[in-house]
């Protein structure tokens, strides 16, 4: 049985902006490591519209962001939307009952499947399905933008604490 986990980057104060800072070299290898592991990821429409970058080779990468991009290709990705009507390669659409596809997958697969995005996860933890959450601290405070966490959570456990090279903790929680 697969273990559905929601993990992004974000700044101290605790929100999440792909715009507004960059993991470094260290942190960037952590998540070439851990997509090339996962059984696959779950994405709302934003974030998956977000991801697509990944999608078309971009001659300025670097051998680090070619490799982050055949690991995000390679894996399996279902998107949940109402609204998207065409995918990328290896992607599915998830638009009936979100419950159900996600407990299908969970009982089918073995291994980590990504959550991506805050509202998808608020989602997901209403309906008691996320298993883990990841928090990667970054030393930034931003001060605004979308939160990591987009609404209440049942009491959560810390599980584990890791240093992501010199500036990043990853801090592991479990439902309580």
């Amino acid at each position: 049985m697969a273990k559905l986990v929601f993990g992004m980057n974000q700044s101290l104060d605790g929100y999440v902006d792909h715009m507004a800072f960059a993991p470094d070299a260290a942190v960037f290898r952590h998540w070439i490591e851990q997509v090339r592991d996962l059984a696959g990821s779950i994405y709302g429409r934003r974030m998956y519209e977000i991801m697509r970058y990944w999608d078309d080779d971009d001659p300025a990468w670097d051998a680090e962001r070619r490799e982050f991009a055949a690991a995000w290709r390679k894996q399996p990705k279902w998107v949940v939307s109402r609204t998207l009507k065409s995918l990328g390669p290896n992607a599915t659409l998830v638009d009936g009952d979100l419950e159900a596809a996600v407990r299908g997958l969970k009982a089918r697969l073995d291994g980590e499947i990504a959550v991506s995005g805050p509202d998808l996860a608020q989602s997901m933890t209403d309906l008691g399905l996320i298993d883990e959450y990841r928090l990667y601290m970054h030393p930034v405070v931003l001060g605004r933008g979308a939160p990591f966490f987009a609404g209440p959570r049942p009491r959560l456990r810390l599980a584990a604490n890791e240093m992501i090279g010199d500036e990043v903790i990853r801090l592991t929680y479990v439902p309580a």
